[in-house]
């Protein structure tokens, strides 16, 4: 059977290789697929990762680098879940992670380790451990719930699968084992059943099982079924089975009866078992795959058997179901991802053609709605209703496949059916089984409709149409709109009656609902006319719906214009308005016309209106001109002034101010320029001052920026209008800062006589000219003077405003000022007034009347000025009466003392409130002595310096200066600038200092000195202190500065004072000399204060004498002096001296430098010496290790092995590293041994050539890496026992294999390599690199062992490393074998052919050919064997028949000239209809001569070139091969040709066939003719009946009249007139029929009231009245078409009607 006809159709949706998958990983343990959605793969090399692979977009894999033992995509979603082993226990760690978010969802540590996990649904995990089942929900923070423990039947079984019905109330597990002993390759199956509500469990042998769903007639619930399959042996007998159980038996309700069939396993597949099943719920059938790729298809229903085939030539490991498309996915170890789905077009024909199995098929169309069978189902419907079992009539058609009989011919069929008495109408019946089946189509629905509506049920529809039982159409709209509106709105919505639904929103004014349903259904109304049925109506409901066309997408369907116009013709002026604004709102420039249209048309009949729209300014785009005049008509004279551009328009209109609201003619102003406003302003002053003043000045302030204030105050001034500009400018100035605006302002106050104002500014503006102001006020001479006194008190012009006052005399105002205004200023006024020679007493009692609140100071200095300072002594008394401080009375006061010479130096020493600087100053030119006095007393140093520099009053300077005790004074009186320095220090060394008992004051001119750099001067002032016997001679810091002083000016006085002075800081004077290099002063401080180290140390770092170190520490005798001696060596490399020395000093602190200086030396004999001294003194293990070391270099191994004993703190391992780093291995091994460093002390026995000693130290190691050195070594030495010891140990480390390899080969020591890696074969550890290895070796150098090593551990060797190896070897057989190991069959197949010599084996050969991967690897084998094995190529084509293009096969073989070579092939495949292989089987047989095998291929095959052939044998020179070519001429139509051929050979019989089958009455009558001039009597007679339906009576008759044969035409003349009485019969039959027929009908009509009634009683609630009269008829009946009956006589024979006819009636006839 052909695949296209199959059932199952399968197909490779997708391979894993072709995505980058290694074939290693294609297992049952890497590879997972829980839906259709994903396959997970878990790959561990080259790394660790996991890919998931979308079956929607196969070719764009995801992977990432993921460590697991399992990964299960979820079966719905992007969300993966994860499984590993935790390290070193047997717990697991379970993760689910959604990849789309990219975060955890929840993870959990299992105790048990999971042996089996899968996604039982999308949001539940099951778990399998050893023991028990457990539930995880990946919802919420729930923990694996435990469901139930593993039967007995499970333990040792490798778990493969674990499900769940839909219910979650019943779960299976599955695992398999080995087989019996008797038969372990056959392996048994075993399930656990577990019901969730009786928490129970049942033991079963199972393979496979699934659960289903399937609903039980009579029963809503569905039932839920459980399906296994098994293959058990008993006793040697095989029994395989399927089973079908139902679960939880509903009780009272019908169940499924359980049901079971054999599987049946061809003898090859023995062994084979079910590994999985799967259930299509589309097509309710059970799928059940095999290991080696076998699928059985059963019934779920009935358990029928429907179909079997091997799918797969791989085994399959993994399935999954296809739910989308009622199949399932299958999985192989190829990787091949294959689909099976069930063949749509052909699974029923089969059922019934192939199985003949009718029911099933009827039952599998009408579950899943499949066509093919619907001869059966119509066959079965007349059936049952001839029958007039009108019920199940009904449900066979209401589930009838595809609807075919869900017709207007059943309804009607129903309908003819009369009602008997007391039963339901059969009508009834079928419209009720429709309605309980699902929903109506849209005839079924009318006509169900049509009977309610007669009834008046209508809440029937309502009922029916809620439960869309009904399909809704215009009809039946129509029909229920005679009833019900809203209903029938209803269904025209459904129906997508769209101009019904239009029209009925119309009706029902629901307007806007017609926009949005037209929408929807991108339907186009006549929007004009519903508008204007609209306006008839509802004028507002008209506006709103032209507002809704205006929003519509795309734009208005109607011009705005147009609905405008609708509008105006009925005087709607409110309601275009309302159209028109809010449809221009985008104010786009198209819409000027109607902008215009809609102001013009307000303006003239509702101005307010006009003025509103025109107010909130939402057009731009209208005629402005046009809307300017019909403002001013319509007196809107500020819209008017709006729109108007010119300006004597602007002037006419604006002077109408009356009218126009102030404001908004300001704001106005504003869309003027600064020319056009200026005007109007001025027109406006000119029409009406008075009157209009408040807007001009209002228009001034408010554009003061546009207009310019200088032009505003022109104008105003331009009509002499203070009062305007007192106004304008109030507005203004606070804004401005022009002093000419602040002038003006002030001057137009003062002109209108707003004096209070003019005072205000005055005081508080900053701006105004002040001299120009005061000029004005004091012309102006206001009545009040306080404006001018504001001016002149800011501004300064005090005197001023004094004259003013006083030459007018407004003394009044002189004191107010005063007293009230600004005291502060009272002494200018003062001034002022004696200047104007005003009397004494009035300036007195001015200023009494002050008092306190008068500026003293200002007021002296005024009087002083003026030389009348005696003037203010009653003021100066009065106030220090009072007990005033002021430093300026008091120094008023003092002058005046001064001046009077009234014992000024009492008041200089006594008084502390005056200023010494400013009564100093008065008295130095009067008396330097008195200011000396008051210098002292304020401490002015500057101007005491000055004072007595000026008058030599030097004794008194440095008396001063050494009583001060200031370092910024000393340092001014004594910088080299100062050209009476000499003569201060002079009398500060003579006098200031020898007076002074004072520390402090010496220590400061000390110090002044020293600061100021003057050592000399120093040295002889401290020699006079010190030297001298004097208060301060032993005073211990006068000394060391005296000695540092001269270190630093005159060291040649140094050492004097070493010796003459006793108390001084011997160790930091003696560091200071160190630092102004006087070594030997520096020796000779330390050694007198007995500072024998830093005296030392002066010798050995200043001096840099040894010897006189060397002899001071003999001297002297202190470890720390010889400590210093021992560094100061050591730095100079005298290492044996500097040992001893640190040895006499018992100093260990330098130990780490010593050892370096003396191991830089080599002096390890002294080291020795040393380091026993340090550590006595410190545990070091750096000392430890050093004496050991030092031991070693003076080859004395003897102490290290007493050393090691002893207690000690080396550090031993870094010891021994530093003996073997230097060459010292007896040392070395002496540690290694001590400290059991084997690896170390087999790598020093190597170094000694120990090589027995460092195999036994390496064994004790057991570290690689030892191993490895020993090994290496060993074999440089040729030691290869002791090598291959080591060897043995080292290649068990898959990682070292390859180096230990290398290393042999490199050295060429091949055969002990070999010899190793045969030893390491039987090594517990041995791993697939060792095997590897020894056939590549075997590769190399004993390629005859090579093959015997690849069979034997060919499951152990890494092939693709082997394969590369063979290769380069060219090795052909082992590549070729591994290459099959490795199911590298495309690479095998091209090595078998490439090197045919070595590599090609037939059987080999045909086994490899079957699996490539690469078509054209077939063609290649074609061609191979054409040129190499040309008698076995059929053998090889027969088993790639299925795979092969046959018709490049045959070019191939055509083009090769071997055409007959492959014929047995050709014939074996001509099955399947191939052009080429047809003709290339007649072209052979035509040259063979074999027209019987000619003819059947002709017969049996059409795909070839028909004519061709036919042209190529019609000559030919065999009879049959002419007669085959006539043959395919009639097969091809040509029917001239075929005949004429026929006749030419005399094959009558032929040619009669061919004018029967033509249908041609033309070529019958030309026949006829023939066999007439033939003179063929009885071919004329037989031609007759053979073409009996062609030729023409007339015809006959008149041929066989005219040519003398009445009688051979006579047999043809009685059987045309029996034909044509029967078919009068059959007329008149009819005839009496239809008669009888309107006597029927007029007999129902009669009997119809009365059945009306009793269809009326027995209606159920849900069903209408049977059909009225006139709905329906019987069917017409046709007479059947009957054979002509049985004749005899003239000689022919009879013709009896059992047997098979020949066409057209005719009985067979022979060959003439």
């Amino acid at each position: 059977m052909a695949a296209a006809n199959a059932p199952i159709a399968m197909r490779e949706a997708l391979t894993l290789p072709s995505v980058g998958i290694n074939p290693q990983f294609i297992t049952f343990t890497h590879v997972t697929m829980e839906s259709e959605k994903y396959i997970c793969v878990r790959e561990t090399s080259p790394q660790n990762s996991v890919v998931i692979i979308d079956m929607s977009m196969p070719m764009q894999p995801l992977r990432r680098p993921i460590t697991a033992d399992s990964a299960l995509m979820n079966p719905n979603s992007r969300i993966l879940a994860l499984k590993a082993q935790i390290p070193g226990t047997v717990q697991d760690h379970l993760q689910i992670f959604n990849i789309e978010m990219k975060t955890k969802v929840k993870s959990h540590q299992m105790p048990e380790q999971v042996v089996f996990w899968k996604w039982i649904t999308p949001k539940m995990l099951g778990l399998v451990t050893q023991t028990s089942v457990y539930h995880w929900s990946i919802e919420g923070d729930s923990e694996p719930v435990k469901m139930f423990d593993r039967t007995a039947n499970l333990a040792n079984n490798q778990i493969i699968n674990y499900r769940c019905d839909p219910t979650e109330k019943w779960l299976v597990l599955i695992g398999i084992a080995p087989g019996a002993p008797e038969r372990p390759q056959l392996v048994k199956g075993s399930m656990q059943l577990f019901s969730v509500d009786q928490q129970r469990s049942q033991a079963l042998e199972a393979h496979a099982a699934s659960f289903a769903t399937f609903k039980v007639a009579g029963n809503e619930k569905p039932s839920v079924l459980i399906c296994f399959a098994s293959k058990t042996s008993n006793a040697g007998q095989i029994t395989s089975k399927l089973h079908v159980i139902e679960l939880g038996a509903q009780p009272g309700k019908p169940g499924f009866t359980k049901k079971q069939a054999d599987l049946f396993f061809p003898p090859d597949f023995a062994d084979d078992f079910p590994v999985a099943m799967q259930i299509s719920q589309k097509y309710s059938l059970i799928f059940v795959i095999t290991k080696l790729g076998l699928l059985f298809v059963y019934d779920l229903e009935t358990a029928a058997a429907v179909y079997r085939n091997r799918i797969s030539p791989d085994p399959i490991f993994l399935t999954a179901e296809a739910s989308a498309n009622g199949g399932f996915y299958a999985i192989n170890r190829r990787g091949q991802v294959l689909l099976a789905t069930v063949n749509d077009a052909t699974i029923v024909p089969f059922i019934s053609g192939q199985l003949n199995n009718l029911e099933l098929a009827v039952n599998i169309a009408k579950r899943a709605n499949l066509p093919g069978a619907e001869n059966l189902v119509v066959q079965r419907f007349q059936e049952l209703f001839s029958q007039t079992k009108y019920k199940e009539a009904a449900e066979l058609a209401a589930e009838s496949p595809q609807g075919i009989l869900r017709t207007p011919e059943t309804v009607a069929k129903f309908q003819s059916v009369p009602v008997q008495a007391g039963q339901t109408p059969p009508l009834l019946q079928y419209f009720g089984t429709l309605l309980t089946k699902g929903k109506l189509n849209a005839f079924e629905s009318l006509e169900l409709s049509r009977l309610v509506v007669n009834q008046n049920k209508k809440n029937l529809l309502e009922n029916w149409l809620a439960e869309d039982k009904l399909e809704c159409s215009e009809e039946l709209g129509d029909l229920v709109k005679t009833v019900d509106n809203d209903l029938a709105l209803k269904i025209y919505i459904k129906a997508r009656a769209t101009p019904k639904v239009v029209a009925a929103f119309a009706e029902r004014r629901e307007f806007d609902k017609i926009l949005i349903y037209s929408k929807q259904v991108g339907y186009t109304p006549d929007y004009l006319f519903l508008l204007q049925t609209i306006l008839r109506s509802d004028p507002q409901g008209a506006v709103n719906f032209a507002l809704m066309m205006s929003q519509m997408e795309g734009g208005c369907p109607v011009d705005y214009n147009t609905i405008t116009d609708l509008f105006l013709q009925r005087n709607m002026i409110r309601e275009a308005t309302a159209f028109l604004l809010d449809v221009l709102k985008p104010n786009l420039p198209e819409h000027a016309f109607l902008q215009t249209k809609v102001l013009e048309i307000n303006l003239v009949t509702y101005p307010n209106v006009a003025d509103a729209i025109l107010a909130n300014g939402m057009f731009s785009h209208y005629d402005r001109p046009r809307i300017a005049q019909l403002c001013e008509k319509a007196g809107l004279y500020l819209r008017a002034l709006q729109h108007y551009t010119e300006l004597p328009d602007i002037k006419r209109v604006i002077v109408n101010t009356h009218a126009i609201e102030p404001q908004a003619l300001v704001e106005f102003f504003g869309t003027l320029s600064r020319e056009w406003a200026l005007e109007c302003m001025k027109d406006l002053l000119l029409v009406n001052l008075r009157g209009n003043l408040q807007i001009i000045v209002q228009t001034a302030k408010e554009y003061s920026e546009q207009l310019g204030v200088d032009a505003c105050i022109k104008l105003f001034e331009q009509f002499k209008s203070y009062e305007g500009l007192y106004f304008f400018l109030g507005s203004y100035l606070s804004s401005s800062e022009d002093p000419e605006i602040h002038f003006k302002y002030i001057e137009a106050a003062a002109r209108t006589g707003q004096i209070k104002e003019v005072e205000r500014v005055t005081r508080e503006s900053n701006f105004y000219d002040p001299e120009k102001t005061k000029n004005f006020l004091m012309e102006a001479k206001l009545p009040d003077a306080r404006p001018l006194i504001n001016v002149c008190d800011r501004f300064g012009f005090v005197p001023d405003l004094t004259h003013y006052l006083y030459t007018n005399n407004m003394l009044r105002y002189i004191e107010g000022y005063v007293q009230k205004v600004n005291p502060g200023n009272a002494p200018l006024v003062v001034g002022q007034l004696l200047d104007d020679e005003c009397p004494e007493d009035f300036i007195k009692g001015l200023i009494l009347s002050v008092r306190s609140l008068l500026p003293v100071e200002p007021l002296v200095e005024e009087c002083e000025k003026r030389n009348r300072l005696r003037l203010l002594t009653q003021f100066l008394e009065h106030l220090v009466s009072e007990g005033s401080q002021d430093v300026h009375v008091h120094n008023a006061l003092g002058k005046i003392i001064i001046d009077s010479n009234n014992n000024p130096e009492h008041f200089l020493t006594t008084n502390p409130y005056y200023d010494s600087r400013v009564v100093g100053k008065y008295c130095e030119k009067r008396d330097p002595t008195l200011a000396v006095v008051a210098y002292r007393r304020g401490q002015c140093d500057d101007e005491l310096i000055d004072v007595t520099n000026k008058n030599s009053l030097f004794k008194l300077q440095a008396r001063y200066v050494v009583e001060r005790m200031d370092g910024d004074l000393w340092e001014k009186v004594l910088q080299p600038e100062n050209e009476y320095r000499r003569q201060l220090i002079d009398q500060v060394v003579s006098t200031a200092l020898p007076e002074s008992k004072s520390p402090e004051q010496v220590s400061a001119a000390v110090k002044a000195f020293m600061t100021a750099d003057l050592p000399h001067e120093l040295i002889e002032l401290l020699e006079k202190i010190v030297l001298q016997n004097s208060a301060f001679s032993g005073n211990f810091n006068l000394q060391n500065l005296l000695i540092l002083t001269a270190i630093k000016a005159d060291p040649s006085r140094v050492m004097d004072y070493i010796n003459r002075l006793d108390n001084f800081d011997g160790p930091a004077v003696g560091e200071v000399a160190v630092e102004a290099q006087l070594y030997e002063e520096a020796f000779a401080i330390f050694k007198k204060f007995n500072l024998n180290v830093q005296a030392v140390n002066v010798l050995l770092d200043n001096i840099q004498s040894i010897e006189r170190a060397v002899e001071f520490a003999f001297r002297v005798e202190e470890e720390a002096v010889w400590s210093q001696v021992a560094k100061a060596q050591l730095r100079e490399g005298l290492v044996s001296d500097a040992i001893e020395s640190f040895i006499r000093a018992d100093d260990a602190t330098q130990f780490l430098d010593v050892i370096s200086a003396a191991e830089g030396a080599n002096v390890y004999h002294d080291l020795v010496k040393y380091l026993l001294m340090v550590r006595q003194k410190a545990k070091e293990p750096k000392v430890d290790g050093e004496l050991i070391y030092a031991y070693a270099k003076i080859d004395r191994l003897s102490e290290i092995e007493e050393f090691i004993l002893m207690p000690n703190v080396a550090n031993l391992q870094s010891v021994g590293d530093r003996l073997f780093d230097d060459g010292l291995y007896e040392a070395a091994k002496i540690i290694f041994a001590f400290i059991s460093n084997w690896a170390k002390l087999a790598c020093t026995l190597v170094k000694l050539k120990q090589f027995q000693g460092a195999v036994d130290a390496a064994r004790k190691a057991n570290s690689s890496k030892t191993w490895k050195e020993v090994c290496f070594a060993c074999v440089d030495a040729e030691e290869f026992r002791l090598a291959q010891i080591c060897g043995l140990n080292i290649i068990v480390q898959v990682d070292d294999l390859e180096e230990v390899s290398d290393y042999y080969q490199n050295r060429g020591c091949f055969n002990e390599l070999i010899s190793l890696m045969e030893s390491g074969l039987g090594l517990e550890r041995a791993h697939m690199g060792i095997f590897t290895e020894l056939g590549v070796l075997y590769a190399r150098y004993r390629p005859e062992k090579l093959m015997e090593h690849i069979k034997l551990f060919s499951t152990r060797l890494n092939i693709p490393k082997l394969i590369r190896a063979c290769d380069e070897q060219q090795h052909w057989k082992e590549l070729t074998y591994l290459y099959i190991q490795y199911d590298e069959f495309d690479n095998a197949a091209t090595t078998i052919m490439n090197h045919s010599p070595d590599a090609w084996d037939h059987m080999q050969f045909k086994d490899v050919a079957v699996k490539v991967a690469n078509v054209e690897l077939y063609y290649k084998a074609v061609h191979f064997y054409l040129q190499e094995h040309p008698d076995l190529i059929n053998d090889l084509l027969n088993v790639l028949a299925l795979r092969v293009d046959h018709t490049r096969v045959v070019d191939i073989m055509r083009k090769a000239g071997h055409l007959h070579l492959v014929k047995p092939y050709m014939v074996a495949v001509q099955s399947n209809n191939v052009a080429a292989v047809n003709e290339a089987l007649n072209e052979i047989y035509v040259e063979e001569e074999d027209y019987e095998r000619l003819r059947e291929s002709v017969d049996m095959h059409d795909n070839f070139d028909q004519i061709g052939l036919s042209q190529k044998i019609e000559k030919h020179e065999l009879l049959e091969m002419r007669r085959i070519a006539a043959y395919i001429y009639k097969k091809a139509g040509r029917w001239k040709q075929s005949i004429a051929l026929s006749k030419k050979d005399n094959l009558y019989k032929d040619a009669m066939e061919t004018c029967s089958q033509s249908g041609d009455r033309e070529l019958s009558e030309e026949l006829l003719v023939y066999f007439i001039e033939q003179g063929k009597k009885e071919c004329f007679a037989s031609c007759l009946f053979i073409c009996y339906d062609l030729i023409r009576p007339d015809v006959a008759l008149e041929l066989a009249w005219m040519n003398n044969m009445i009688d051979f035409a006579f047999p043809y003349l009685l059987q045309f007139i029996r034909e044509y009485t029967g078919k009068v019969d059959e007329l008149m039959k009819d005839k009496i029929e239809a008669q009888s027929e309107v006597k029927a009908k007029e007999k129902e009509e009669k009997d119809l009231v009365a059945q009306q009634n009793m269809y009326a009683q027995l209606l159920p609630l849900a069903l209408p009245a049977p059909p009225m009269p006139g709905m329906g008829s019987g069917p017409g009946m046709t007479a059947p078409f009957t054979a002509p009956p049985p004749m005899g006589g003239m000689g022919m024979p009879p013709m009896p009607m059992p047997m098979p006819m020949p066409p057209f009636g005719m009985p067979p006839m022979g060959t003439y």
